[in-house]
């Protein structure tokens, strides 16, 4: 899908240009607006001004020479592109910690340095989360840090949104420019309005909902995701068992309308930078509030299994062909063995 070009350029800032930052200001820059990347290694800085992408994602070397450096540049200064800005998307990582909670450090640092670049800035300032965060964080972190530091209100100096990312590896470029939904949670109606604007040329639906529902809808929609991926393994063992093609059977599955074929292959399990985190963080704050997420401790306990019962198949298989061979090469010994 080609999106038409934004009828009024926005002057927009992105803090962290990680894998979602990036993305975010390269595909925000292609329809038309300013674009500034922030981030506190120089080294990325300046790949990114010689359009060389720091990261590897299809097609965004491609998009960077198109928009570098006329609708986006690269710099470590974020108190400047905050002034320079009247939107500023959060873009920075939010990594676990060993036992399941989020480590929000990078969070809390940017924060504090949007609060003190707002202190003297006269304009309102849009200010749009996008790293993935627990319910409540945006509220009772980002604003209250803001608040702090800038001496100033939300909903009255400054606005703010949570606006989750959706973001596939391999395809993240193709994920900004045609989402299946695009997520606005806010408690203040102008900042929602002004979020809107930014997103008003995509043709997909647009949810607006509270901070708390837009977050959960990230941390709902990847362990959905990871219970598929955990579900089908835990049919595939039973088929390995069964002599049954699991393939077939998601084949099968996937036909129904109701289930979909997506997330339903069968293997090694759930890995990358989004679905374990995601899980256990979703899991350890429900631990926090007193609920149990049985389901979900068994999507994390199937999938850290799943290397082990796939070693075991292949240690199986291999020592039935070792027996095979033998029996063959030593028909006596065979004999004397039954």
């Amino acid at each position: 899908m080609i999106i038409k070009k934004q009828t009024k350029s926005l002057k927009i800032s992105v803090i962290g240009t990680g894998y979602v930052g990036l993305i975010t200001g390269a595909g925000l820059a292609s329809l038309g607006n300013k674009v500034i990347c922030v981030d506190i290694d120089q080294d990325k800085v300046e790949k990114i001004n010689r359009k060389d992408p720091p990261i590897y994602e299809k097609g965004l070397k491609e998009l960077l020479e198109k928009v570098v450096p006329d609708n986006l540049r690269a710099t470590t200064n974020l108190k400047k592109a905050i002034n320079d800005t009247s939107v500023t998307f959060i873009c920075v990582g939010t990594p676990s910690r060993k036992k399941g909670d989020t480590y929000f450090k990078q969070l809390d640092d940017v924060s504090k340095q949007i609060g003190l670049a707002l202190k003297n800035k006269e304009k309102t300032h849009l200010i749009i989360v996008k790293s993935t965060v627990l319910p409540g964080t945006t509220e009772e972190k980002v604003i209250k840090t803001i608040e702090r530091f800038s001496g100033k209100k939300y909903g009255i100096h400054f606005g703010a949104v949570m606006n989750p990312e959706f973001l596939r590896e391999g395809s993240a470029l193709n994920d900004f420019f045609n989402p299946d939904r695009i997520v606005l949670g806010s408690t203040d109606s102008r900042s929602l309005k002004s979020a809107r604007k930014i997103y008003e040329n995509f043709k997909c639906p647009v949810l607006e909902a509270t901070f708390k529902e837009a977050e959960m809808i990230k941390y709902a929609s990847n362990s959905f995701l990871a219970t598929k991926l955990s579900f089908i393994n835990e049919v595939g063992n039973v088929c390995k068992r069964l002599g049954i093609n699991t393939n077939v059977i998601a084949k099968g599955m996937g036909l129904d309308y109701r289930i979909s074929p997506h997330f339903l292959r069968s293997g090694i399990g759930f890995g990358g930078s989004c679905f374990p985190k995601d899980v256990s963080a979703l899991v350890f704050k429900a631990t926090e509030v007193g609920y149990n997420t049985r389901l979900l401790r068994a999507v994390l306990d199937v999938n850290h299994d799943q290397p082990l019962r796939l070693l075991e198949k292949v240690v199986m298989e291999n020592t039935v062909n070792l027996i095979t061979a033998y029996t063959e090469k030593s028909p006596a010994k065979s004999s004397a063995i039954k």
